[in-house]
């Protein structure tokens, strides 16, 4: 027992040593790791001493910097700031867009629009903005689904052009839509988005961006159209506009007064720099109030259309009832154009469509100036028709006026007392002059001649022999000097673009000899135009004035006050005003009893006096014929001019009936609508005989008996009727003497 309690003891002390020299060492090893803890902590705090002084010296650094900085910008602001800010601010890019201004109306004297711009919108494509809009939302199919549903233009096509074009910001694929499908597709875009929107919300689902269109690819640019409401209306006197500018009649002639200046919207720097953003607004054009009549203007293209119409094919087949036919009808007393109508016509709202004439008239037309320009019926369409459409017939066109002028030469006479009233010439059916070889005989109409005859008489009867004998008494010299003061071979300058010079195309005293002196007396052997010829007849019946024909009575702001009005201009005093009054007798007995009574119009008393003139060319012999009358006859108001070129009748010559007729269609139309009143029975015969409406018996009415008389009165007229030029022949004996036109 005790030997086994002495080794338990050893063992027990050996085990007690062995805890007490671990526990030794555990608490060496626990000192020496806190002192080597406490060594690291003491050089943590030196290091992070340390680097807080660099921080510190550092941001001390930083600081004196930026200080010095600040008090250096501040200085070259204090000193360049200004330049330097408009340097910066001229090299961004702003926006600066045109505002369009509105071109000028037209309107009649009644205030009826002829020709007006209405804002139109051309639809531009932006390839960029539908190409970004693909890569982020994927919506370019949705986009462009639009712009087919709304315009028309092809996926295919818009996708091809992107691919060619991948920035282009602006492709016009339609050139011109109106407001209302402007807003349209506006409203169709935002409707179409709101749908997809609401239905997302709906569904409480996210909304695919590929289902909404991109309102960025489409923009609008507004511009401003010329429209004319009433089509082909006064279309010579209106004229067209291309390429924004405006061509022949009023859009040529007041081209500047019609336009304005465009406006614009753009940004600009301040005095103090600041951008800002401006809008200088557009000054649209002014307003022309024009002399034109709406009504009497439409009369007049109807009745000459029906003529045109009418006569075509008649005698020479594949042409029209004549190659120009024109009217003017103008007030007496200032020159105010009421009508001016020339056939044929053209739509200014697109002036090469002939579509308003029918395919066997187009067909004439082609043939016509394929031979008058020598060029393929295939070129015809494109170029000469559409010369010959836009020419004014009216002004832009000479021809040989024939014995309208026969009154101009009695006037002549008659002022400078080398005629007298009931003076008498005797006709024997021709006139010889001068000796020998240089001897010439033209003759007259009758070749029986028209035996003895008064002055009044002469002109009611067209009698060339009577007027080639008043002509010998007036002379070269004075029959010059009145040609030229009542305005032949000068312009009228009446305000409409394009009227033809013919002082080339009249005599004067180096080109004047006896001949031309005798045939000028009848009008032959020298060209005037239409305009010059009515503003100088109406001379002869408003008291011996001559005025400038014109087209405007007043120009108008675009707030509509008047800028300027247009008064009557005298040019001067051609004849004395009782030579006028004989004219005016003079003239209405032609129309009573002499070569113009078809023209009469049912219960009114006019004057007037017919024309032919012959011109040949091209193997060939053609006629112009011609009617100038004025009404009423007891105070003459108006003056019409009827002149048809080339009839196509079997016999032109004949023609100055068909210008009366067309004179008396219209007057039978105008005058009521003027307020001028009947004056003269009016017969169941020739309400039917001229259309009339039935309210022309409230005008007069008469016996059975007094319709037979006048019934026969008229027959004996048209028994007794001739042309008073077509018998005009010109004989030389041994000179050779050509003239124009004969």
């Amino acid at each position: 027992m005790s030997g086994y309690s002495g080794k338990k003891n050893k063992n027990s002390n050996k085990n007690s040593n062995n805890r007490n020299n671990a526990l030794g060492r555990g608490v060496t090893d626990l000192k020496a790791l806190l002192a080597s803890s406490r060594l690291r902590r003491e050089e943590a705090a030196a290091y992070k001493r340390k680097t807080d002084r660099k921080m510190i010296a550092l941001t001390a650094v930083s600081m004196l910097f930026f200080v010095v900085l600040v008090v250096k910008v501040a200085m070259i602001m204090q000193e360049k700031g200004d330049e330097y800010t408009r340097q910066v601010l001229s090299q961004q890019q702003y926006s600066s867009v045109d505002i369009p201004f509105k071109r000028g109306s037209i309107k009649d004297r009644n205030g009826l629009i002829l020709a007006q711009s209405e804002k139109v919108y051309k639809v531009i494509f932006n390839a960029k903005q539908a190409l970004e809009g693909e890569n982020k939302k994927k919506n370019l199919d949705t986009t462009l689904d639009a712009i087919n549903d709304c315009f028309g233009i092809s996926e295919s096509d818009l996708k091809s052009f992107m691919a060619d074009n991948p920035t282009d910001q602006y492709k016009v694929i339609v050139r011109e839509v109106s407001y209302t499908e402007k807003t349209n597709f506006e409203e169709y875009v935002r409707n179409e988005n709101r749908n997809v929107r609401s239905s997302a919300s709906m569904n409480g689902v996210k909304v695919n961006s590929a289902d909404l269109i991109n309102e960025a690819v489409i923009s609008f640019e507004p511009y401003y159209k010329r429209n004319y409401p009433n089509g082909s209306l006064a279309s010579d006197v209106l004229g067209y506009v291309s390429d924004s500018v405006g061509r022949y009649g009023l859009e040529g002639y007041y081209e500047s007064t019609l336009c304005g200046n465009n406006g614009r919207e753009y940004g600009y720097l301040t005095d103090e720099n600041a951008l800002e953003r401006t809008v200088i607004p557009a000054e649209n054009g002014a307003t022309l109030v024009t002399t034109l009549d709406a009504y009497v203007q439409q009369v007049c293209e109807n009745v000459i259309r029906d003529y045109n119409e009418e006569h075509a094919n008649e005698f020479r087949e594949n042409e029209m009832g004549s190659e120009n036919t024109g009217v003017i009808i103008m007030d007496v007393h200032t020159g105010e154009v009421l009508a001016m109508a020339s056939y044929p016509y053209y739509n200014p709202n697109d002036p090469k469509d002939l579509s308003m004439y029918s395919e066997e008239t187009v067909s004439m037309m082609k043939a016509h100036a394929a031979e008058k320009y020598s060029v393929s019926e295939d070129d015809a369409i494109s170029d000469a028709v559409s010369a010959e459409l836009w020419k004014n017939f009216c002004i832009q066109q000479s021809y040989e006026p024939g014995s309208v002028c026969k009154t101009f030469t009695v006037a002549t006479g008659l002022d400078i007392g080398a005629i007298h009233d009931g003076d008498t010439y005797d006709c024997g059916g021709y006139l010889k002059f001068g000796d020998g070889h240089s001897a010439v005989t033209i003759r007259c109409h009758n070749r029986y001649g028209d035996g003895t005859l008064t002055v009044k008489q002469a002109l009611e009867k067209s009698c060339n022999v009577s007027l080639m004998k008043m002509g010998q008494l007036i002379g070269k010299e004075k029959f010059l000097e009145y040609n030229r003061n009542f305005g032949f071979g000068l312009k009228t300058n009446i305000d409409l673009e394009g009227e033809m010079v013919t002082s080339s195309l009249v005599f004067n005293e180096r080109t004047m000899g006896v001949t031309e002196l005798m045939t000028s007396t009848f009008g032959q052997g020298y060209n005037v135009t239409m305009i010059e010829t009515v503003t100088a007849f109406s001379s002869l019946v408003n008291g011996g004035y001559l005025y400038q024909p014109h087209m405007v009575k007043s120009i108008l702001n675009d707030d509509g006050s008047t800028l300027k009005t247009i008064e009557p201009v005298v040019v001067r005093q051609v004849v004395s005003k009782d030579v006028s009054d004989l004219m005016i007798d003079y003239c209405t007995g032609v129309v009573d009893e002499g070569t113009g009574t078809a023209a009469q119009p049912a219960g009114y008393r006019i004057g007037g006096k017919t024309g032919t003139a012959e011109h040949s060319g091209k193997g060939k012999v053609d006629y112009t014929v011609s009617f100038m009358g004025f009404a009423p006859a007891a105070d003459p108001q108006i003056a019409i001019y009827v002149v048809i070129d080339r009839p196509n009748t079997p016999s032109q010559e004949h023609g100055t009936h068909y210008a009366c007729l067309i004179c008396r269609d219209i007057l039978n139309q105008v005058l009521p609508y003027l307020n001028i009143p009947r004056t003269e029975l009016v017969t169941q015969e020739m309400i039917e005989e001229q259309n009339l409406p039935d309210t022309a018996t409230l005008y007069h009415t008469i016996s059975d008996n007094e319709a037979e008389e006048d019934s026969a009165s008229e027959n004996e007229a048209e028994e007794e009727y001739y042309d008073e030029d077509s018998y005009i022949e010109i004989e030389p004996l041994d000179e050779d003497v050509s003239l124009e036109g004969e």
